[in-house]
């Protein structure tokens, strides 16, 4: 979950940079926070107003060269904290206008081998984003069948999890699996299956997702983000899957809206109102930004304005308890 991804190696494209802006209205002036700084496409327009200040996350070192020009350039208007961006509680500042997620990852990123988040990838499976206690080699080499077909299936919607972690835990009895090897794996179990997609995408996603522990990564830095914003400050965040985009829509709807128990009685209360949803549905990208930047076909926008302290979060944390759970089998691998 690091910055946005990009057709382009050459240049940056962060998605939805206009349609945020409206949101976040940095032309007034703030503290803002980019939870995923990447290659600092959103820090960088924030910076333009003077009166502006940046605290950027990434927890990929590969970040740490690009923050250093901002820092020359910028001054003390601009911070840079190698981390997850779960650990923004350790922030203390009382001038926050928005706190903003981007989930998606620069092609810098996927066409690093030494990351090996694609398919395409070459040598020793990897996937490790920075500061992972696991790698992808480990999942795959150390977890029984039902583990893998788990993470699979929840993580990657992957209709054919059993068959595929079953093949796994005989070939690896054989030799070490490589990242080609998987790739030839998958496509041999899905032979006769046609799919718009690489056969391979499902596994590589849920793989990512499992070694970066990006549920967790992703609730808890939600729920640390309403707690560190002051009334009236905003949560922007784009998603670029169907897994994460749930997860925020929930957060946000749940803790916005009044409850229905049918359609028959009156909405109830909701005694837990803390954000005011100002779009019910998502922003996404404009045809013409899809033109110049196919990869962000699947980004939806999402926001929200805190209205209220004292968020009480258990109800949120129980609906995914199933999906962290699956991620505390890596508990096992560290």
């Amino acid at each position: 979950m690091e910055a946005t991804i990009v057709p382009d190696v050459q240049k940056h494209y962060p998605v939805l940079l206009n349609e945020i802006i409206s949101v976040i209205t940095p032309q007034h002036g703030g503290t803002f926070i980019d939870c995923t700084f990447g290659q600092g496409g959103y820090s960088k327009k924030i910076l333009e107003n003077p009166k502006n200040k940046v605290i950027a996350f990434d927890r990929d070192k590969n970040a740490i060269k690009l923050s250093e020009k901002f820092i020359h350039h910028y001054k003390d208007r601009f911070k840079f904290i190698h981390n997850k961006f779960s650990q923004i509680k350790k922030i203390n500042n009382e001038n926050i206008k928005a706190i903003i997620f981007d989930l998606g990852y620069s092609t810098n990123q996927i066409f690093d081998n030494d990351k090996g988040l694609s398919f395409n990838s070459k040598g020793k499976l990897n996937m490790q984003m920075g500061i992972n206690s696991f790698s992808a080699h480990d999942v795959i080499h150390k977890l029984d069948k039902k583990e893998l077909a788990k993470i699979f299936k929840y993580f990657g919607d992957e209709n054919n999890a059993n068959k595929i972690s079953l093949a796994i835990s005989k070939k690896r009895g054989q030799d070490i699996l490589k990242t080609e090897d998987l790739v030839k794996l998958i496509n041999k179990e899905k032979k006769n299956y046609n799919f718009k997609i690489n056969k391979s995408t499902k596994i590589f996603q849920s793989l990512r997702i499992f070694v970066n522990q990006e549920i967790s990564e992703l609730i808890y830095g939600l729920i640390n983000a309403y707690k560190l914003l002051p009334i009236n400050g905003y949560i922007v965040v784009v998603t670029f899957h169907s897994l994460e985009d749930r997860i925020v829509k929930f957060f946000f709807k749940n803790y916005s809206e009044d409850k229905k128990v049918s359609r028959y009685l009156p909405s109830s209360k909701n005694v837990n109102k803390i954000f005011e949803l100002l779009n019910t549905k998502p922003i996404i990208p404009s045809i013409k930004e899809i033109k110049s930047n196919p990869s962000s076909r699947s980004a939806k926008l999402r926001y929200a304005k805190k209205i209220k302290e004292g968020g009480n979060f258990d109800e949120f944390l129980s609906k995914f308890n199933n999906l962290l759970e699956i991620e505390n089998i890596g508990k096992k691998l560290c």
